[in-house]
């Protein structure tokens, strides 16, 4: 009984944990696009990405992406309901945008090197890398765009507006992480600028309209007090 009502307890307290079965729709539909669009594509890159040079120590921060978006949702779930459904929405709205567009205007870059001029340990995780994700459906990048979701809930946050250190720590790897998008030759620079572009937009319809909200709720509630 104890057991029973523990997991009921657990299960109210965590209800907002519905919103992680997104990725029963995202994982199917992007595994999908990775299987099919593989050789008729639209090629995305300027002449500005060729001179980027490659550089394979960025396959660091470009890994760490994966730790910095779990630990980001992890965080909010855990201490702020909130701030951890806005994280969700502005993200998975943008995640399902991405694959609208790849779906619609199947896209991809040839911009990986053909040889590597070095051969370290980082090159060899770049050519594990390249083998695991294909140079197809990059636009918009949601390496970028996830980091800036992320920078966005941060700065967003009231809590963690007094952890200087955090909300810097952030921002310097999103940083990194976006660099790394190109520097390792996974996105364009069109695939950045598209990612950044998404994220004003749905900026405005998410936090921004939110906020917008709060004063005319605190009118209703007033309101309401006052009658009472």
């Amino acid at each position: 009984m104890k057991r029973k009502n523990r997991f009921t307890e657990l299960a109210g307290k965590y209800r907002h944990a519905w919103v992680f079965l997104y990725i029963l729709v995202y994982m199917p539909w992007f595994l999908w696009l990775e299987k099919h669009v593989t050789t008729n594509y639209y090629v995305i890159q300027t002449r500005l990405d060729e001179w980027i040079p490659f550089n394979e120590f960025f396959i660091i921060p470009y890994l760490m992406w994966f730790g910095f978006i779990a630990v980001a949702f992890l965080y909010f779930f855990f201490t702020d309901v909130p701030g951890f459904y806005r994280l969700a929405k502005f993200m998975f709205t943008g995640m399902t945008i991405f694959l609208i567009i790849s779906t619609a205007f199947p896209n991809g870059q040839d911009l990986r090197p053909m040889v590597f001029e070095r051969d370290n340990i980082f090159v060899d995780m770049v050519r594990v890398l390249y083998r695991a994700d294909t140079c197809t459906n990059v636009f918009p990048s949601l390496h970028v765009f996830n980091s800036i979701s992320v920078c966005i809930a941060v700065h967003e946050s009231q809590a963690l507006k007094k952890h200087r250190g955090v909300t810097i720590g952030t921002y310097v790897l999103a940083g990194l992480i976006i660099l790394a998008t190109m520097f390792l030759k996974q996105h364009s620079v069109l695939d950045v600028i598209g990612a950044c572009l998404m994220a004003c937009v749905l900026y405005q319809f998410v936090y921004a309209a939110e906020r917008k909200r709060e004063p005319r709720y605190a009118k209703q509630k007033g309101a309401l007090l006052q009658n009472k």
